[in-house]
């Protein structure tokens, strides 16, 4: 019956192209989750989460929660500081930036979230139209003198982007025509031959990618690989990042493995949520994870051993306390 409900409430979610907006200072009972767009993995992930806390809390404990879109990480820091969010799915690239004042946040650190838990980890796809692969690898983005969508404006797709490109030696100002569009745009421009690129990040299977080869066939668009030096000069600037291989036949056509790199994602909260509220929704969690693995392959990577590991924030007394609870933390 739950999975029921959820696939039922989930498809609904997705219909909508836009989520329900929030007034600061709103319930601390009645909670967003901001995601990202909608044809990435931020957005099911979240609708999955904030349909099963709606499911499991909301009769007892009177505790819902409503997953929106939004342009991603950069906005959803920003998001929580406001307190539009209650609750937000962010790379950890853009966390680790935020609260410790580096990058984009030079000088003007955020500090207003704090982690739940590691979710998966954000997969970074750089699908180029074949007619401008070269080697396969990233490389092949120097000087590609094309239009290229680097992801929405502010958002952690965008952020990410420019961290990886700039820490290859790659200046997307100017070796490309920067557009800024979201996944299913950008697959769409891609398959109209409107741009020659884009940037893509998040966890497989990626319904823009889907889309993509699905449409276009393996022999007219290519997911780039990362080389071992790619991955090592990337690493020197953010060791965040790890080796991730795809495995074949994940996209429709592509029979090789796809040679890429990762960064985790993870559920970060206002610091002024209960503490009881975040330690519910936390319990809520790991204990129906099967729910979740039901909605979407991407958070078949969560496990509660590893709950906690590389998180870039500290975590919420909530979260801490059911981690203690659990035994993940001493």
């Amino acid at each position: 019956m739950l999975r029921k409900c959820a696939a039922c409430a989930v498809a609904l979610a997705l219909l909508l192209p836009f989520g329900v907006a929030r007034d600061a200072g709103a319930s601390d009972s009645n909670l967003i989750i901001a995601t990202a767009t909608t044809g990435g993995t931020y957005y099911p992930v979240g609708v999955a989460i904030g349909t099963l806390v709606s499911i499991k809390l909301a009769g007892e404990h009177k505790i819902t929660a409503t997953a929106i879109n939004s342009a991603g990480s950069g906005e959803n820091v920003q998001m929580l500081k406001n307190k539009e969010a209650d609750l937000a799915i962010l790379q950890a690239l853009f966390g680790l930036e935020a609260y410790n004042g580096r990058g984009a946040y030079e000088g003007r650190a955020v500090k207003d979230f704090r982690a739940v838990t590691m979710l998966w980890e954000n997969v970074e796809h750089f699908p180029l139209l074949a007619r401008y692969v070269k080697t396969g690898t990233m490389a092949d983005l120097k000087n590609l003198k094309q239009k290229f969508s680097i992801g929405k404006r502010g958002s952690g797709t965008e952020g990410s982007g420019r961290a990886i490109l700039g820490a290859l030696g790659i200046d997307p100002e100017k070796e490309m025509t920067l557009e800024y569009l979201a996944y299913t745009p950008s697959a769409q421009a891609m398959m109209d031959g409107r741009i020659a690129g884009a940037n893509i990040p998040a966890g497989p299977p990626v319904a823009a990618i889907t889309q993509l080869f699905a449409q276009m066939g393996a022999k007219r668009v290519r997911v780039l690989d990362f080389s071992e030096a790619e991955l090592a000069a990337l690493r020197k600037e953010y060791p965040i990042w790890n080796r991730y291989v795809i495995p074949a036949n994940t996209y429709p056509g592509v029979d090789k493995p796809i040679n890429t790199v990762a960064q985790p994602n993870f559920l970060a909260c206002r610091p002024d949520l209960p503490e009881e509220t975040v330690y519910r929704i936390t319990k809520t969690i790991y204990e129906n994870l099967p729910f979740l693995h039901n909605i979407h392959k991407a958070t078949m990577a969560m496990d509660l051993k590893r709950a906690t590991v590389g998180l870039p924030v500290p975590l919420h007394p909530g979260a801490e306390k059911y981690y203690r609870e659990a035994g993940v933390l001493k």
